[in-house]
């Protein structure tokens, strides 16, 4: 059902059963999919790929043009998964020539007024509460939860199931299943809770905190954790993520909170 005070272009590939609501602005090359529901005052520019069953909420802004000088008109696109959520005045650019597309998982909650910017990789089931603000080229890993107003440099990881404190200032590589926050930002322990919550046994909750008891807490450099982790611990999917993301690291993890 769209309604007749919204333009939507000519051009916009519109599934069934989707609800547009009045004053909605829908440009051209954009696709929504079925069972989505746009609020009043939402504006969808060129290049925007809606999944199916997302919620988007009176205000937000889909598909802006890149906050990057370097950007020169090129096409790209601004991807949301299926069943995610955009709340109140959020806004979503689209990518650069760089990788070409800004990214969000399904299932993913993006709550009032955060801002995600071009290039960035979110992942499936996350939640980026209210006025986060994601640099350009971040990437998060899924289930991970952005405490609100914490503001994220360009080109930052976030591991996968990592849980940041709200108004942090998160300018280091984030690893998997941690909780960060202090400033600067350090590791404060595993994600413990959210990890039970997703099924994960105490056994392995056990096995990712001697992970990063060797990382963190035994006054280890870095290369010297990473042999330990290798060589004491049992090859598993999670001790592999930890390793891989230590050693891939593009702006370094962050410190422990007694590490200097």
């Amino acid at each position: 059902m769209i309604q007749p005070l919204s333009y939507v272009h000519p051009n916009a590939k519109i599934a069934d059963n989707v609800v547009i609501d009045p004053f909605v602005t829908i440009g051209k090359n954009v696709e929504i999919g079925k069972g989505t529901w746009i609020g009043s005052n939402v504006t969808i520019m060129e290049g925007a790929r809606i999944g199916e069953n997302c919620r988007i909420f009176p205000g937000a802004v889909i598909a802006g043009v890149p906050q990057d000088l370097k950007f020169e008109g090129e096409k790209s696109l601004a991807i949301i998964g299926d069943n995610t959520t955009v709340r109140e005045c959020a806004t979503i650019n689209r990518g650069t020539s760089i990788t070409g597309k800004t990214v969000i998982g399904k299932n993913c909650l993006i709550m009032a007024y955060a801002h995600i910017a071009h290039d960035c990789n979110i992942g499936d089931n996350c939640i980026i509460v209210n006025s986060v603000a994601l640099g350009g080229h971040v990437t998060i890993g899924e289930y991970a939860i952005i405490g609100g107003l914490s503001a994220v440099h360009q080109f930052v990881s976030i591991g996968k199931h990592a849980m940041v404190s709200g108004g942090s200032l998160v300018r280091k590589d984030v690893p998997p299943f941690v909780k960060a926050a202090r400033e600067p930002l350090s590791f404060v322990g595993i994600n413990s809770i959210g990890l039970r919550r997703r099924g994960f046994s105490s056994e392995k909750i056990q096995e990712i905190q001697d992970i990063f008891r060797i990382l963190y807490q035994n006054n280890n450099n870095n290369t010297q954790a990473l042999l330990q982790i290798e060589t004491q611990i049992n090859a598993s999917p999670e001790r592999d993520e930890i390793i891989s993301f230590a050693q891939n690291s593009g702006r370094g993890i962050m410190k422990g909170y007694n590490q200097k």
